[in-house]
């Protein structure tokens, strides 16, 4: 994959470039060097029995915001996966929108680390995730 070509084209809003992201209604707000952020509007879809977003797909959001902050720093010759990731639950969400914020905290040789807060409307911390990924060679 050409990732400064894809994310340029992403920056352009278009859709399409990722199946994912357009399933869940997730759009980019800023990507910089080492930086994403998506928002996502909760849905009533999105809503899990007891009435309160089902967390899978917060976590998804983050993994995707993550993938995206990582993709800025990445060589012509190198791709990535992820193979670890943790999530904390800091709060329920019903409604509104919510903002996943990621940076690169560090990249090695083999491996990349990443982290990101989401935050509901009213910017109250909703769950914070920490992601490794593995840097894949090409050939």
């Amino acid at each position: 994959m050409n990732y400064p070509e894809y994310l340029e084209q992403l920056r352009t809003g278009k859709k399409g470039l990722n199946p994912f992201l357009d399933f869940l209604n997730v759009s980019l707000v800023d990507l910089s060097e080492g930086r994403a952020c998506f928002r996502m509007s909760v849905r009533p879809e999105y809503l899990q029995g007891a009435k309160i977003m089902q967390g899978g797909l917060i976590v998804a959001m983050a993994d995707e915001a993550i993938a995206h902050a990582m993709m800025t720093q990445l060589n012509p010759d190198e791709g990535l996966t992820t193979i670890e990731l943790k999530s904390n639950f800091l709060a329920g969400v019903t409604d509104g929108e919510l903002l996943a914020e990621a940076t690169v905290f560090k990249k090695g040789q083999s491996l990349i680390i990443g982290d990101c807060l989401v935050k509901d409307s009213e910017g109250k911390n909703i769950c914070r995730v920490s992601a490794t990924f593995m840097l894949l060679k090409r050939k």
